[in-house]
């Protein structure tokens, strides 16, 4: 058995268990595990517990893979745009981060209803991203996951940047549902060609989800994977009518395939704060949560979770995660409980 402790950092709390939780739904999953809404016991707050495997974890193969979002937990970084860690906990299975429930949905569910947005809500959410990510640079993290899924709005309406994995991963095939996350994610041609990428990779998804904002789709879009992958790398990028000289400027200095000549290269978040197309945005009441959001999500409150995909919504908690006693009553449940989490148990502190 994986019994081996992972060294959480300093949001790990030798104290917690899964018991304190009540987990009510599920509102994630991804390759590495779930995302359960959860009522802590103490207090009845809502949060996103995030269960991720120990053995997948440890799993060499996918350490590179984890390595990136282990160490934004683990950084336990703090930006007003980024989804927050409160702590964290391990039985001998499994890891479970205690993230803020983020409540305002998918920023790409809202897309989806209204096909594109005006030049101005687009323009609030890269900015917000954007600060996001020249943060996370300022402390040598490259994010390079961004991806439609990934972009949440809180219950006011400003973003926050996640590593929840929400797509529907495994849960239906249906055509409905596959395009419902749009790309797999906005690869850059140096990802796509396994070539070492830096902090320019972020920069060029940043302009993939900014051309998707303006035009209901992502660049280089095909439903052929393979010829969408042969176009990021050699077709010229096409940019429609329709949109003002700024935005087609940054789209343009965003989406360069040569990373050295890509908006960003030089002075990162600098060059990106200083493009026309900003000019109308104070960097510091943004980042102060000044700039009123230009949409509001309409949550009731903090466990209203309308914004959330059914599919998810209806999938039932999985036993294995709830329990925290008697391993044989584990073992029998897990069998009953088709999901990701086979072989659980927790060994009593």
């Amino acid at each position: 058995s994986t019994s081996q402790n992972i060294n959480l950092g300093p949001s790990g709390n030798p104290h917690a268990k899964p018991t304190d939780f009540d987990f009510l739904k599920v509102i994630g999953k991804g390759s590495f595990g779930k995302v359960l809404l959860a009522k802590r016991k103490l207090d009845g707050k809502y949060y996103a517990v995030k269960v991720l495997q120990k053995k997948i974890v440890l799993n060499r193969k996918e350490q590179k893979h984890i390595m990136a979002e282990r160490n934004v937990l683990l950084k336990n970084v703090k930006h007003p745009f980024l989804v927050g860690l409160h702590y964290s906990f391990q039985t001998t299975e499994k890891l479970y981060f205690v993230l803020d429930f983020v409540n305002g949905g998918e920023l790409f569910f809202h897309l989806q209803r209204e096909r594109s947005f005006p030049e101005h809500r687009a323009r609030f959410y890269a900015a917000e991203i954007a600060s996001a990510l020249g943060y996370l640079h300022s402390i040598n993290i490259v994010y390079r996951d961004l991806k439609p899924e990934n972009i949440l709005l809180d219950s006011l309406g400003h973003v926050v940047l996640t590593d929840f994995g929400l797509c529907k991963e495994g849960i239906a095939s249906s055509d409905t549902t596959a395009t419902f996350c749009g790309t797999p994610e906005y690869l850059a041609p140096e990802v796509i060609k396994k070539q070492p990428y830096d902090n320019t990779v972020d920069w060029w998804c940043l302009g993939a989800v900014l051309y998707e904002m303006l035009y209901g789709l992502p660049p280089f879009y095909c439903r052929d994977v393979a010829e969408m992958y042969e176009n990021i790398l050699h077709k010229p990028l096409v940019l429609r009518p329709g949109i003002s000289l700024t935005a087609w400027s940054i789209l343009e200095e965003l989406l360069q395939k040569d990373r050295q000549s890509r908006l960003g290269a030089r002075e990162d978040f600098l060059e990106i704060q200083k493009h026309p197309f900003f000019e109308s945005v104070s960097w510091t009441d943004l980042l102060q949560k000044k700039i009123p959001p230009p949409f509001n999500p309409n949550v009731v409150g903090p466990d209203d979770i309308g914004n959330f995909d059914a599919v998810f919504t209806e999938e039932m908690v999985p036993y294995s995660v709830c329990v925290s006693s008697d391993y044989s009553i584990v073992n029998a449940s897990v069998l009953e409980a088709d999901d990701a989490f086979v072989g659980f148990s927790y060994a009593p502190p």
